[in-house]
């Protein structure tokens, strides 16, 4: 299920004729991105998002929308869902906009010092600032390299579990050996609405690169029988009236078995694609963008990235970590939006000014 979104989501590429003029543009509806429209909103500063995909929510929505977060500060445990419908509620009194569907594709100073940012749709903005939240970018999953598997994409082979639900009661074959293909093969055993009728788990080495209780787990299950775990690299594959019908899995022992499934799953992780971005003249390494730590600008003044696609020495990629990026960002982006404007720290709990622009009351204390 999408999430609900309740801020303006505008088609701009037919709703106005020039750029929109703005003080903020954020590239990447994820939590981070939604977290930044909330930290620019305490400020005072109007957000338009932009994102790729259809809906906000990123990565946890596009890749594990069912899947338990645990270390979201004061929030036991929620969805990758759940996540982005609160931060989407905690940002409602910002109005934001979001550009949804469309993609960066050109960034440009101009000579007054603001950027003309154009997406793949049309859409044009004219903005004092840029906040790049764009996760690992135009993330892909990492795909199996077997000649023609590509034609059961979407019906037999997928690469992300949006409905865990669509795979109830199939044979299951799941490929990986990360914290992805652990999880969702201990989901698809345990009894729920969710169990499949059997799970077969292939990596290609006896060795994950995942919590060490869950491939205990999976070790369990597989010593009851529950489930299989099985040694080799997938090589080739069989189909019967277009159908995929087996997997050809290659052991150690160089022997090559078949594996009978319906629906195959691959987990190798995602492959970080910053697309246009590589071309606005930041300055990159190792595929990320290089941010100061005090107001986590990029090399260009104006442009800051938070979460995921920065780097900086103790870097750490977790949602918490970017949601303090997210308010240092905003103040370092103060001086450009607001340059007249003198910034002091104000809490949400005690500050009348801040209780105005969150459209709540005032407490009042005796």
């Amino acid at each position: 299920m999408e999430p609900q979104l309740n801020q303006e989501v505008v088609d701009t590429a037919v709703a106005h004729d020039g750029p929109i003029e703005t003080d903020a543009v954020i590239v990447g509806a994820g939590p981070v991105g939604l977290f930044q429209v909330f930290e620019l909103g305490l400020l005072e500063i109007k957000a338009h998002v932009i994102d790729s995909l259809a809906y906000p929510g990123g990565q946890p929505v596009e890749l594990y929308p069912d899947k338990p977060i645990y270390d979201i500060p004061a929030i036991p445990v929620c969805t990758g869902q759940e996540l982005t419908d609160a931060l989407l509620k905690q940002i409602e009194p910002f109005g934001a906009t979001f550009h949804l569907g469309q993609e960066v594709c050109k960034v440009e100073r101009q000579d007054d010092g603001r950027f003309h940012v154009e997406t793949s749709k049309g859409t044009r903005f004219l903005t004092k600032t840029i906040f790049i939240a764009a996760g690992v970018g135009a993330f892909q999953p990492r795909t199996l390299k077997v000649d023609g598997l590509e034609r059961f994409e979407g019906s037999q082979l997928f690469y992300r579990v949006k409905n865990p639900a669509t795979f109830a009661g199939k044979n299951l074959v799941i490929v990986g050996g990360g914290d992805s293909a652990l999880d969702w093969s201990l989901n698809f055993v345990n009894e729920g609405p969710n169990k499949a009728e059997s799970v077969i788990l292939i990596h290609r080495r006896d060795g994950f690169k995942a919590a060490p209780a869950s491939v205990a787990r999976m070790r369990e299950l597989c010593d009851q029988y529950e489930m299989q775990f099985i040694v080799g690299q997938v090589t080739g594959y069989e189909e019967k009236d277009s159908k995929l019908t087996g997997l050809k899995v290659t052991g150690a022992d160089a022997v090559t078995r078949v594996v009978p499934l319906d629906v195959l799953l691959v987990f190798f992780g995602l492959s970080p694609k910053l697309g246009p971005i590589a071309d606005w003249g930041l300055q990159i390494e190792r595929k990320q963008l290089v941010v100061d730590t005090e107001k986590f600008s990029t090399s260009v003044p104006g442009i800051f990235a938070v979460g995921d696609i920065n780097t900086y020495p103790g870097k750490k990629k977790l949602i918490l970590s970017g949601f303090h990026e997210c308010a240092l960002a905003a103040f370092g982006a103060m001086p450009i939006v607001f340059p007249d404007k003198k910034v002091f720290l104000q809490y949400t709990t005690t500050s009348p000014k801040l209780h105005k622009v969150l459209g709540v009351e005032s407490p009042v204390f005796d």
